[in-house]
């Protein structure tokens, strides 16, 4: 177990490493990245579309980075065993630890990320509460979340190497079906129940709730997150170990 506890932790430093080597910036790209959608969302919706949401800013960066967490983690994953061939064929390593890794590595940067939104967000004019303090259990559920989708991400890329293609188109869909640049009041009464069930939309309104509105995440959001890990766990187990079999041959 220590052994492979220590194989985990230099994984996870070789893929955080190697997302900003022979880069100026460095991790500075990936917090400005949002920044920039940020500023550009905002000028669109708060002054072209006036949108009448208060401290829009605010509340749109706070959806952003967990938009991007979820997307950047899942199509990093999506890739983690494609693109380690040798650890496959190798190298003895238990394989979902290739693609726990690469969500470790993807769930610090984000941590990091979260970490400056919070000045940010001072000097947005938010005032934060006690109810902050909880920003480390969600990032955790979302890290659980990203990990049980890059289970089944990354054993159907190995073997449909045009797989990556099909998530790409969904998570495309899924900036749309995420109450990002809107508000979900704005669903319609008769399809909020099913667009409600979006396991990312419930982290979205639950970290806008810790921060901007000071409130304790609901039971509902709770328990769609952690139906939906467990769901995905367990989907994506069944879909990694029976195709891990086949990843050496593939590669």
């Amino acid at each position: 177990m220590r052994n492979y506890f220590d194989i985990l932790t230099i994984l996870a430093e070789k893929d955080f490493k190697v997302r900003y080597r022979n880069s100026v910036l460095g991790f500075l790209w990936s917090l400005l990245n949002p920044l920039a959608y940020m500023a550009i969302l905002t000028l669109v919706f708060s002054y072209l579309l006036r949108v009448s949401i208060p401290n829009f800013a605010g509340w749109l960066l706070v959806a952003l980075l967990v938009w991007r967490f979820f997307s950047v983690g899942t199509a990093q994953g999506l890739f983690s065993i494609v693109s380690n061939p040798s650890l496959v064929s190798k190298v003895y390593v238990p394989r979902y630890m290739i693609v726990l890794s690469n969500n470790l590595a993807n769930f610090l940067g984000s941590s990091l990320e979260f970490l400056v939104l919070l000045p940010l967000l001072l000097g947005l004019g938010v005032g934060l509460t006690v109810t902050a303090l909880l920003l480390p259990i969600l990032l955790v559920l979302e890290f659980l979340l990203v990990f049980a989708l890059s289970l089944s991400l990354s054993a159907l890329n190995v073997k449909y190497r045009d797989f990556y293609q099909l998530w790409d188109i969904a998570l495309q869909l899924g900036f749309f079906l995420s109450p990002i640049v809107y508000s979900a009041s704005l669903i319609p009464a008769r399809f909020y129940f099913l667009y409600s069930l979006n396991p990312v939309t419930r982290l979205m309104e639950a970290l806008r709730g810790i921060f901007l509105e000071h409130q304790l995440p609901t039971v509902f959001d709770m328990t769609v997150v952690l139906g939906s890990i467990i769901l995905f766990l367990a989907l994506g187990l069944l879909i990694f170990r029976r195709l891990e079999k086949g990843f050496a041959e593939e590669l």
